[in-house]
């Protein structure tokens, strides 16, 4: 199967320069804390062009905080190829704006999903880690996204869903993204039967949708990731392609071995290796879902 080229989109990258003085880090944050010295769009576009001109959900990087300065230059200068995934406070301090009002300004400039680090895996988990969400702030950011069609895209651990499922259930409207499987993984070859059972069962909310990826960190994390497979397999069954969406998570914490070969593997397992989906199915995953959520507004 053959998908046009040029119509790859990968749901989930982070940016950030070593241009400091005009994109200067957060207050707290230094060289030392970042990944790599820089990780920017044409450095990605260094192994990516192989599939051709792929569009991107750029992914806000922590040690910039709350000013989203740079993606949204970059999404300023290519609308056409760059969306956004921002950062808005749910819980803070009063000097700061409300959430849902910040985030239907961001949606303006091309920011339409914002990031939730949740519950039990959050940094610094705070109060009662059972109903994590159980802030006016939360109820705020569900309330604009079913308004606003904007997504919460969620980087938490299966512990963390009962709660995320409750709020779904109060806001069915609101289209909600679980970022990496949410957390499940394939280790030493055993098969993550209970853990995909949990995150399967978030399924029931039709709003909800999956990333798959990052490829290199779900399983032996090498190419070309046929170990995947089966866990991809019950993933898509249980919410269809519709509400899948393949990432790369490059520039993220685990880099792929060889990103010249390995990233063309990525979409290899789903455009190549992938039986049991269609061609039609295929084609959700790789680009159509995140082109019907970021960019046919």
């Amino acid at each position: 199967m053959a998908i046009a080229h040029d119509k790859i989109i990968d749901a989930h990258i982070h940016v950030w320069t070593s241009d400091f003085e005009n994109y200067p880090l957060a207050p707290g944050f230094d060289k030392t804390d970042l990944w790599l010295p820089s990780f920017t769009p044409e450095e990605y576009f260094q192994y990516s062009r192989a599939v051709g001109k792929v569009r991107i959900n750029l992914v806000q990087m922590t040690w910039y905080g709350l000013d989203h300065s740079y993606i949204l230059d970059l999404i300023a200068s290519a609308p056409d190829t760059f969306v956004g995934t921002g950062i808005v406070p749910a819980v803070s301090d009063v000097s700061l704006p409300s959430p849902d009002k910040t985030m239907v300004a961001l949606s303006r400039k091309g920011i339409y999903a914002f990031r939730v680090r949740g519950g039990k895996t959050a940094r610094q988990p705070f109060g009662d880690v059972e109903r994590w969400l159980d802030y006016p702030g939360y109820e705020q950011m569900f309330a604009a996204g079913a308004s606003h069609n904007l997504a919460l895209s969620f980087l938490m651990g299966l512990d963390d869903l009962p709660d995320l499922g409750r709020m779904c259930t109060r806001f069915p409207d609101t289209p909600v993204i679980l970022d990496h499987v949410c957390g499940v993984r394939i280790r030493d070859g055993v098969f993550p039967e209970e853990a995909l059972q949990k995150l399967c069962g978030m399924a029931r909310h039709k709003r909800v949708m999956v990333k798959l990826g990052p490829f290199q960190a779900l399983g032996d994390g090498k190419a070309p990731y046929l170990d995947l497979l089966p866990l991809i397999r019950r993933v898509v069954d249980a919410f269809g392609p519709e509400r899948c969406m393949w990432e790369s998570d490059s520039g993220g914490p685990v880099v792929m071995n060889d990103p010249q070969n390995d990233y063309p593997a990525a979409i290899a397992l789903i455009r190549e290796h992938a039986d049991f989906l269609s061609d039609a199915d295929k084609q959700q995953i790789l680009f159509k879902t995140a082109e019907d959520f970021f960019f046919n507004r």
